[in-house]
């Protein structure tokens, strides 16, 4: 596996070039890493127009997940999130019809600002578990029974999976059901970008999705804002031919040569022994699960990476457990009032696992805690997403908030899903589930 990118930096560092060019710290150190901070010049390949050096290596990457067309992003999911909508709106006007797209209720927050940006239309999927806004997954026969409801189809499925609890999806199975149906698939696969490399391949571009973004740098070792779009071989030619563009689109153009760097260091990473260490990780992360539940840590059966753990059975919350971990040298990924979720990659070794055992399997356990968070809230739609946001808005206590239009994000990231989405009159259960995660006010549209 070539490594182009990072070969071309480091012969221009060996060079001592001059540089008459951004960025203005020239290369010199301040943290160690500037020497090797470039920008797009002569040689160094334009990362959307991809000819050269960054063309090869996001050739390997293509290669390596089997799409059909792989991008780079220097700005996370985020980025592709906008673009994959971008595209499935380019594909709804190609067949000279408005963009439609129905969307699991916990989709991430750029999922609601990018329907702001393009004004697409949306109806939303409720999972059927009861788990509060963190827990939404979509089953097969609840996607068919909803698309078989529908008179007009819409444009794609959009679905999130692995979600933030490490709930994974049905992607396969999902995938058949958009196909009969005639729609895309979309896949917020932001969590999963490891699925590709275990010994059952769990990558929603091996299972059928059309479109699916991930995040490199959340479960490989690449640096925070690695990511990736990734587009199938099956998908229809008009958003296989726009894939840069529809990056571009919303895309910095001075995008971090640091990234870059990083994925294409990933690509020869990934081929060499990591099939390997990460299934025998899995299979060791796997023993620590068990080995928890047998001394009465309840936690959530999801992807194999994550442990998700459920404190209320034993007596604590999010919170609580949270701050346990902290005061013995651990930061988890994320907590609620429900959840404590440990995200583990085979970087952390197998040391660690028996650190968090040793943690967690002394706590005194006490008794459970039968509080379950609200179900996720279905108020009407008033406005569209797009109306809304741009509306005159002021913030106030969500107490006195019944009846208002909805017009802000009250959500934190992680896990970033918002409690309501813009454009939507606040109810008794909004309030209910703004109050639960600890919202005092809210945003909405001036009367």
């Amino acid at each position: 596996m070539t490594t182009p990118v990072v070969d071309f930096v480091k012969k221009y560092i060996e060079s001592k070039s001059t540089r008459l060019h951004m960025p203005g710290h020239k290369g010199k150190s301040l943290l160690g890493f500037e020497a090797y901070d470039i920008t797009e010049f002569d040689g160094a390949d334009v990362l959307y127009h991809a000819e050269g050096i960054l063309r090869e290596s996001m050739d390997n990457a293509t290669a390596l997940f089997g799409s059909g067309r792989t991008v780079y992003s220097a700005e996370g999911s985020s980025l592709s999130i906008r673009a994959m909508l971008y595209l499935a709106v380019l594909y709804a006007r190609s067949k000279g019809e408005r963009a439609h797209i129905l969307a699991g209720r916990n989709a991430h927050k750029v999922f609601v600002m990018s329907a702001s940006l393009l004004d697409f239309d949306i109806s939303w999927l409720y999972g059927e578990a009861d788990g509060g806004i963190t827990q939404c997954t979509v089953s097969p026969r609840a996607l068919d029974r909803s698309l078989s409801e529908m008179k007009n189809k819409p444009t794609a499925v959009y679905i999130t999976s692995p979600d933030y609890l490490g709930n994974v999806a049905d992607i396969e199975e999902i995938s058949k059901v958009c196909k009969r149906h005639g729609v895309l698939l979309l896949v917020d696969n932001a969590h999963g970008a490891y699925l590709n490399f275990l010994p059952e391949n769990r990558h929603p571009m091996h299972l059928g999705a059309d479109i699916c973004c991930d995040s490199a740098h959340k479960t490989l070792p690449a640096i925070t804002g690695a990511g990736y779009l990734h587009i199938s071989q099956n998908a229809p030619d008009i958003i296989l031919h726009n894939a840069y563009k529809a990056m571009s689109l919303f895309a910095s153009t001075s995008p971090s040569y640091l990234i870059l760097q990083s994925l294409d260091i990933l690509n020869k990473y990934l081929s060499e022994n990591y099939r390997e260490r990460l299934s025998e990780y899995c299979l060791a992360v796997k023993k620590l699960k068990k080995r928890l539940c047998d001394c009465g840590i309840a936690s959530l059966d999801g992807e194999p990476l994550k442990i998700t753990i459920t404190p209320k059975k034993f007596g604590y919350t999010g919170v609580e457990l949270s701050e346990y971990l902290s005061e013995k040298g651990m930061v988890c990924e994320f907590y609620d009032p429900d959840y404590v979720v440990l995200m583990l990659t085979p970087e952390n070794g197998v040391d660690v696992l028996d650190k968090i055992y040793n943690a967690l399997s002394c706590i005194p356990k006490k008794a459970e805690i039968t509080e379950k968070p609200p179900k996720f809230a279905s108020p009407r739609v008033k406005l569209s997403v797009r109306e809304a946001i741009y509306g005159e808005t002021e913030k106030i206590p969500v107490s006195e908030s019944l009846g208002r239009v909805f017009a802000g994000f009250n959500v934190a990231c992680p896990p970033a899903i918002p409690i309501a989405v813009c454009g939507e009159v606040i109810d008794g259960d909004v309030i209910a589930l703004l109050e639960y995660y600890g919202e005092d006010k809210c945003e909405v549209l001036k009367n």
